[in-house]
């Protein structure tokens, strides 16, 4: 009642009986939905609430506040959809399929994208094996929907890996494990007691001793 209906006028000597149940209800209904939200609400964001007497506009206060964390949020997700990257991870199809759900979260939080800047989004992800596949679809006069980039991009990466290509993530680790990788020496043999040289290894020097006449 206090979220639908707007605070009835003050009672006083005069008010009917009507009015005086009108009143005590709509404050009733007013202070069971204060507490009820202020009970749901978590505190680091029930603290930066303005404190309310009114039910209905301290709904109206949260509705304000989630609009600021919502257009935060969309430009979060606005800067991975515009700077992910294909890193081979996993598949082709799964990597578009996470794009396109966070252009669905943008059409939800307000912001739609345009089909044709999807797919734009999704080429300019590719890697450079794509290279040949990326130049094909410039070069050709129709534009692709989703669907049709989703089975190109999956028929190009069986294409690749048929050809013996490793993805961009396998080249990465492979590069890692080489660059990381400790240089292995073979032991020094050690000089025998009839030998003419001695070593020493504190400072790694060669000393030869001359035999005795």
């Amino acid at each position: 009642m206090a979220l639908l209906v707007e605070k009835p006028a003050d009672i006083n000597d005069e008010s009917s009986e009507e009015q005086v149940f009108n009143f005590n209800s709509w404050e009733r209904s007013n202070r069971l939905s204060l507490m009820f939200m202020k009970i749901t609400i978590t505190n680091n964001i029930k603290t930066s609430l303005p404190q309310n007497t009114n039910a209905l506009e301290y709904l109206k206060a949260v509705e304000d506040r989630f609009k600021c964390a919502d257009k935060s949020l969309a430009g979060t997700i606005m800067a991975e959809l515009t700077t992910m990257k294909y890193d081979g991870s996993r598949g082709v199809q799964e990597h578009i399929l996470n794009m396109s759900d966070k252009a669905a979260k943008l059409a939800t939080l307000g912001m739609k994208v345009d089909e044709s800047f999807l797919v734009q989004f999704i080429l300019n992800s590719l890697p450079a094996q794509f290279g040949p596949f990326k130049i094909h679809y410039n070069t050709n006069k129709d534009k692709w929907s989703l669907n049709e980039l989703t089975n190109m991009c999956v028929q190009e990466e069986v294409r690749l890996r048929g050809e013996g290509r490793p993805t961009a993530l396998a080249v990465t680790q492979v590069a890692m494990k080489k660059r990381g990788k400790a240089k292995k020496y073979p032991p020094k043999k050690a000089s025998g007691p009839g030998e003419n040289s001695q070593a020493h290894g504190n400072n790694g020097f060669t000393v030869k001793v001359s035999p005795k006449v």
